[in-house]
């Protein structure tokens, strides 16, 4: 028997994980400027290298995601990596 509840849990503690890391990645940018730039020029190498020692823990899709992010600001690279990019194939069910 299956129990939707469970996929419901499961979901909310993916959500939580993820505002936990995408909150210590800024948090990191805030407090240091070289871990700022090198986000900003490069996301993908300040994901990969961390920050005070510590890895960020992102399923790959929202690495990937992140590190696709152009950005010349702080306030601007929040903006993107907090915005969710529409589904891809919306259109094509609507049509079905």
């Amino acid at each position: 028997m299956s129990n939707i509840f469970i996929d419901y849990i499961q979901q909310e503690e993916h959500i939580s994980t993820n505002e936990r890391e995408y909150s210590r990645i800024m948090t990191a940018a805030v407090v240091s400027e070289r871990f700022r730039k090198l986000l900003l020029s490069n996301p993908s190498l300040a994901l990969k290298n961390g920050y005070g020692g510590e890895a960020f823990h992102l399923e790959s899709a929202d690495s990937e995601r992140i590190a696709a992010i152009k950005a010349t600001s702080l306030a601007e690279f929040a903006r993107q990596m907090n915005s969710y990019p529409p589904r891809s194939g919306m259109a094509f069910f609507a049509g079905d």
